[in-house]
């Protein structure tokens, strides 16, 4: 129980949280702006400092050495990315779960765009994340029942973009080395530049770094061999988004055609069906896990494809810019910056490459 001395503070943290989580009670729910609150807040107390973790004799060898890899990628994304230097990822919380929210998408049966929720200081979001699996799960049954495409995808880590100094979390161990060096210099990213209400700008932004990040990480350490594998992986990587994003386009075409809807549920089926073959087949040639294998398995839907467009689509707008700005950061963020007070420019950037691309 809370002292008095302490509970003030708690609560005024506490509605603190609830104003940035949500902002409006009646359009996020008392029930979801209670878990989002209470969630955030388990988390935020859960944290210790990675110095007291690793000099901790119950720690074990196996985090201390992934404590210690995170610091080098923390200290890394300051003095080589210029990304915030900040107190984000300088603590660790075990969670005890997989994972720290369970992010709900959905999209109508016969349309590629996501649904989206509005909060207050991030803008309307193209996912719903939740704390706890079965409310989540609950939420996206209740979207369901209501004629949408639904996934229910498990997150590792998120940012709350500065507002808060983001701990690492048990649930980035489950990465291997790579992944969680590119988790660090990805959720960084979203403190630097962050656009309110433009998902897909925002994650494709954070993706284009960590990408270069990771690249420029395993130079300087003089790691060869694997930023040649983490070249060679990409390019294989990028073929299977481009299949994905050529599906979509495709049910795009299909969901604007003036069909009975059985027969546009149809061949939506057989579309989604081949795309999950095309990619598996470039999974076999590239000889690559891309980690959509459950989703093919379980069958691609349009919130599938949604999700994944998210942190794709605008990727290859954001390399396109680094190049022009001869791979220099600074320049390269503030292009980005640019970018983002202009949303024509931030649209442009995707669907210029995405038309490019798929020109003969």
């Amino acid at each position: 129980m809370l002292t008095e001395s302490r509970s003030r503070p708690t609560r005024a943290f506490q509605v603190l949280l609830s104003l940035l989580l949500c902002g409006d009670i009646s359009g996020c729910g008392v029930a979801y702006l209670a878990q989002a609150t209470q969630g955030q807040w388990r988390l935020m107390r859960a944290r210790r400092p990675i110095a007291q973790v690793l000099a901790d004799p119950s720690t074990s060898p196996q985090l201390k050495s992934r404590l210690e890899l995170v610091q080098d990628a923390r200290a890394f994304a300051s003095s080589d990315l210029a990304l915030p230097d900040n107190r984000s990822y300088r603590s660790y919380a075990d969670l005890g779960r997989p994972y720290v929210v369970w992010n709900v998408v959905a999209a109508p049966e016969f349309s590629i765009e996501p649904l989206r929720w509005c909060f207050l200081f991030t803008g309307c979001l193209s996912y719903r994340g939740y704390f706890n699996e079965r409310n989540a799960r609950a939420f996206a049954a209740a979207l369901a029942a209501r004629g949408n495409d639904t996934l229910v995808a498990g997150v590792s880590a998120y940012s709350t973009l500065g507002h808060f100094a983001d701990p690492v979390l048990n649930t980035m161990m489950r990465y291997d080395d790579l992944d969680l060096v590119s988790t660090i210099f990805h959720e960084l990213a979203h403190q630097l530049i962050y656009v309110k209400g433009d998902s897909e700008f925002n994650e494709s932004f954070a993706v284009s770094v960590e990408q270069e990040g990771l690249r420029r990480w395993l130079a300087a350490r003089g790691r060869s061999l694997e930023l040649q594998n983490f070249l060679e992986l990409r390019r294989g990587e990028m073929q299977v988004i481009g299949a994905i994003a050529a599906g979509r386009a495709q049910l795009d075409s299909l969901y604007h055609e003036p069909l009975p809807p059985d027969v546009m549920r149809a061949r939506k089926h057989e579309l989604l069906l081949a795309t999950g073959e095309n990619v598996r087949a470039l999974e076999r040639q590239y000889r690559l896990r891309s980690g959509y294998g459950p989703w093919i398995d379980a069958g691609l839907n349009n919130a599938h494809l949604a999700s994944i467009a998210t942190y794709t689509d605008c990727v290859p707008g954001f390399q396109q810019l680094l190049e022009r700005n001869a791979g220099q950061l600074p320049a390269f963020y503030a292009a980005v910056r640019k970018l983002a007070r202009d949303p024509n420019a931030r649209r442009a950037l995707c669907r210029d490459v995405a038309r490019a691309e798929s020109t003969p």
